[in-house]
């Protein structure tokens, strides 16, 4: 079989989002592979390609297209760091976080939550960081559910971006606590909105 009709699905659910497994696949090989998970219901596989064509910059509109039909043909299998929908600046998001490697194993973790702010600010997202003893999926739903909720997440938030920071789980609190703060502050010099991280 030709190389550029190769499939090569992601076979392990612990490939981070961060290792890019398809950053060597030409955009044909992509799109390829993303059309195949879709009819095979696999969402891993094509969570990873719609990943790949984002972080190199696709455009919204075929990012957007794609996520509606992953998330209808293969829901059930969609890894949870895949957003549900797009963020211009999640490979951003990639690059801030990765800066920040835990030293101390613990149980604290840090997670970002997407805020909408498309009713009062021209870029429509906001960023919330936090740190907490809980999963991130766990306390998100803390949040929404008014169980010691940042107002910001309550009124705004849209979902938990887990990707960026699968890595920054089951640290030290005290290590977790100091990185929240520097975390938020890189952001904000990257120019995001950005509540959170005290």
């Amino acid at each position: 079989m030709p190389a550029a009709r190769r499939k090569t699905p992601v076979k392990s659910r612990t490939v981070p989002p961060a290792q890019r497994p398809l950053r060597t696949h030409s955009e044909s090989q992509l799109q390829e592979q993303l059309r195949a998970a879709c009819a095979a219901g696999d969402g891993l596989t094509g969570a990873h390609c719609i990943h790949e064509l984002w972080m190199r910059g696709a455009m919204a509109v075929p990012i957007e297209n794609w996520l509606t039909v992953l998330w209808q043909q293969a829901g059930a299998s969609v890894p949870e760091w895949l957003p549900m929908r797009h963020i211009e600046w999640l490979p951003l998001l990639y690059a801030v976080t990765a800066r920040f490697q835990p030293r101390r194993r613990g149980r604290s973790n840090l997670y970002l939550v997407l805020l909408d702010y498309s009713d009062s600010r021209p870029e429509p997202y906001g960023i919330y960081v936090g740190m907490t003893g809980f999963t991130p999926a766990q306390r998100f739903d803390q949040h929404k559910a008014g169980i010691r909720a940042a107002g910001s997440v309550l009124r705004r938030g849209l979902e938990l971006l887990a990707g960026p920071t699968l890595h920054l789980q089951g640290m030290a609190r005290g290590e977790a606590a100091d990185m929240e703060e520097r975390l938020a502050e890189a952001l904000r010099l990257e120019g995001l909105f950005v509540q959170g991280g005290h």
